[in-house]
């Protein structure tokens, strides 16, 4: 288990521990994979930040449909979609099991633990509110206060508690989608009825209003289109009140959805991963080969036939709720590829021009990724440019060409003179209740 404690077995030097993780006990693959995944979760999140929010799962609502931009979302559906959130979710896990052991024995281990867990919540409050209604601070927070107990449990444990999570998503999906299949069945013959000349029921006629509303709600006519367009690219409050709409909808929803179960299933297996040292960067390059032949070579295909039955069914939301029974297991299989391809890069010499820079930009995850909602909210809201709902689905990823390019390059100059990132540096000083020192000596 590659997990460096900052006091020795037996010691009482608590003072010493309680303190941020120096620059020689970092595990830099680790940060990699970190700087790897919030780069790639740009690539998900650009669609929500530029376009109607149907335009993420169904291309056909906004973006543009046809030509390179369906290509675009099927080849992102396949490598990206969900991927690399559950590599981030991963990689969480991972570290959370790195800042208790370094905790280990403290009598107020539970207190840093949870202070830093709250801190994390408000942050993403505010960043949600202010920035990105799709933030994961907020999520990852509320998941993380149910990890602690689980930091002793042995990998086994783990991945059967994670695999319990997994399957519960798989079958909340396929509920939700035999829902759906009833509401739009029900709602298409209120509507042959009423077209008929019959007199509705109660019930056909609330059947067929949920039915109008899924269209619309999936397929906004030009007029809708404009009209939320014209709330994101209104005034700031405007766009307040347009997020807060949003983020309220998504936050409503209880504890155990199967949106926080998707993640706190990856944290729960980052765990176990990390406990068997698989994250670590300290195995062997043949097992870093294998891991990435072994889950391409099954999430790749899994995820194209995926991703292939839904165009073919014109993002038909029945199709997509059936097809959410495996995507956990797709999901993660890819993930495991991605994982086991920037782990082997990591020990290739003649990459470490690029996984040096990913490692910066992991280690400054929290700047970085608020850096990404700054910059899309000035792009695309009416903060700055207004460009949401302008652009071609193609369009939108040079924005996420520059800031992958601003970041690679700018972390690791910034990293050379301080020792965190500014977000890193508030976060930390809040959880130990103490100023951080900001430059390197």
């Amino acid at each position: 288990m590659p997990v460096s404690t900052a006091v020795p077995p037996g010691s009482t030097d608590y003072a010493e521990a309680a303190r941020p993780i120096g620059a020689t006990e970092r595990l830099t693959p680790l940060d990699t994979l970190r700087g790897f995944a919030l780069l790639g979760i740009l690539l998900m999140n650009i669609v929500g930040f530029a376009f109607y929010h149907e335009a993420y799962d169904n291309p056909t609502a906004a973006g543009g449909s046809t030509g390179i931009n369906l290509w675009l979302w099927f080849f992102l559906h396949v490598v990206a979609e969900g991927k690399m959130r559950c590599l981030f979710s991963l990689v969480f896990g991972a570290s959370v099991i790195l800042l208790t052991s370094r905790m280990e024995g403290r009598p107020d281990a539970a207190d840093i633990y949870y202070r830093r867990t709250l801190w994390l919540l408000l942050f993403g409050i505010v960043h949600s509110f202010l920035l990105w209604q799709g933030e994961i601070l907020y999520p990852y927070a509320i998941c993380s206060f149910a990890l602690y107990p689980f930091r002793r449990l042995k990998p086994r444990g783990l991945i059967v508690l994670a695999a319990v999570l997994v399957v519960y998503c798989g079958t909340f999906y396929s509920i939700q989608a035999w829902t759906t299949q009833g509401k739009i069945e029900s709602g298409r013959a209120a509507v042959a009825k009423a077209e008929r000349g019959g007199k509705l029921t109660v019930d056909e006629q609330e059947a067929r209003l949920e039915w109008e509303k899924l269209v619309k709600g999936r397929n906004p006519g030009p007029e809708a289109l404009e009209k939320d367009a014209a709330e994101w690219r209104g005034n700031p409050l405007q766009v307040i009140q347009a997020r807060g709409a949003v983020v309220l909808l998504w936050t409503s929803v209880p504890w155990y959805h199967a949106w926080n179960m998707d993640i706190l299933s990856m944290m729960l297996l980052g765990m176990a991963m990390m406990k068997l040292g698989v994250l670590g960067g300290g195995k062997s390059v043949s097992f870093h080969a294998a891991l990435a032949t072994a889950g391409y070579g099954i999430g790749l295909p899994l995820h194209t036939l995926n991703g292939w039955a839904i165009i073919q069914s014109n993002f038909n939301p029945v199709t997509q709720g059936y097809a959410g029974a495996v995507y956990d297991l797709g999901r993660f299989t890819v993930a495991c590829g991605h994982v086991g391809l920037v782990l082997l890069l990591c020990q290739v010499e003649a990459f470490r021009w690029l996984t040096d820079r990913l490692a910066a930009v992991g280690q400054m995850a929290l700047t970085n990724y608020l850096t990404h909602s700054v910059v899309c909210a000035l792009v695309f809201t009416g903060y700055g440019a207004g460009l949401y709902g302008r652009l071609e689905r193609y369009q939108a990823y040079y924005v996420v060409l520059a800031l992958w390019l601003f970041q690679l390059i700018v972390s690791p100059m910034w990293l050379r003179r301080f020792r965190f990132g500014p977000a890193e540096r508030c976060w930390r000083s809040l959880t130990y209740w103490q100023r951080q020192s900001m430059r390197r000596v």
